[in-house]
């Protein structure tokens, strides 16, 4: 049972998979690779499984994610209770980790944690932010990675908790003179999937998604002719620029469209992601806090069912 694997050897575990490597975690913890190796081993034989693979960098095994992650709770609840207890030196302030979509980052996220982390604040808290697409957060939660974040999935990860956010809406767009060129015409559906495009990144799927919406299903994926660009704020300036059409959060398209730099082109189609929050399920007062700021900011920012 989890309850019985002993804290330290818990915790040498997390340093093995934090520093990447045993000499490393060694000097975090103050003790030689021969002791962090045994403890490791200790603790696989407590448990009766693999819990790290020995390479370079550590990695944990699916066994290994969980201890991880019951680590990662555990130094949670401590620091809460230290900082209820009073016993936190004046330098240390909760910590939290969360996993985000880039757009989220670049529109509606940061403005939530501001109001945790202003000058009048007791206690602020400080964060840890891992940018990843937002269908994929989930598996820096399952491996024990963050503490939350923000999720395409309305499937709770293992120990967690899940509510819904609201949805980002999309607006399919163009600079005025890519779209003169490219998508003049009545027949949009028959143009689109011939005309260049922006993605984020490989694995962005919004556009072909969009295409196949707009099209019925006549076109597996949009144009072959795609520039892609890793950056939220980035990908609004390629789109303004002219390089492709693309899909851009209402929230950055908005004023773009108002000062004429934009237009759209599908007139009353948008594309809706709904997002979610997913937490750990613990009794901690910093996630807490940190949930309900997300929230409210994602009720007055986010499209809402209703």
């Amino acid at each position: 049972m989890m309850s019985e694997l002993p804290h330290d050897l818990v915790r040498t575990l997390l340093a093995v998979v934090d520093e990447g490597t045993f000499d490393a975690a060694a000097t975090v913890l103050h003790v030689t690779p021969s002791a962090v190796s045994q403890r490791v081993k200790a603790l696989e034989q407590r448990t009766g499984r693999v819990l790290v693979t020995r390479t370079k960098p550590v990695r944990p095994t699916a066994s290994g994610q969980v201890v991880v992650r019951f680590a990662r709770q555990l130094a949670r609840l401590e620091d809460d209770a230290r900082a209820e207890l009073g016993m936190n030196d004046a330098e240390e302030h909760p910590r939290l980790s969360i996993a985000v979509n880039a757009d989220s980052l670049a529109t509606w996220f940061l403005p939530a944690l501001t109001t945790l982390t202003a000058p009048a604040r007791d206690a602020p808290v400080y964060f840890d932010l891992r940018r990843e697409d937002e269908a994929h957060t989930t598996e820096l939660l399952r491996e024990g990675e963050v503490m939350a974040a923000v999720t395409s999935s309305p499937d709770p990860v293992a120990g967690c908790s899940v509510r819904r956010l609201g949805s980002m809406r999309y607006l399919p767009v163009a600079a005025p003179e890519f779209a003169a060129r490219w998508l003049s015409g009545d027949d949009v559906v028959r143009l689109l999937p011939r005309a260049p495009l922006v993605c984020f990144d490989r694995r962005d799927e919004l556009q072909d998604l969009f295409v196949r919406e707009l099209t019925g299903g006549g076109h597996s994926r949009a144009s072959a002719l795609r520039h892609h660009v890793p950056s939220s704020e980035g990908f609004a300036e390629a789109v303004t620029a002219g390089l492709g059409w693309g899909l851009v959060p209402r929230i950055q398209a908005e004023p773009r469209l108002r000062a004429g730099a934009l237009v759209g082109f599908a007139p009353g189609r948008t594309l809706e992601v709904p997002l979610y929050w997913q937490q750990w399920r613990l009794d901690s007062p910093a996630l807490a806090l940190v949930a309900r700021a997300v929230t409210a900011e994602a009720a007055r920012s986010l499209e809402q069912v209703g």
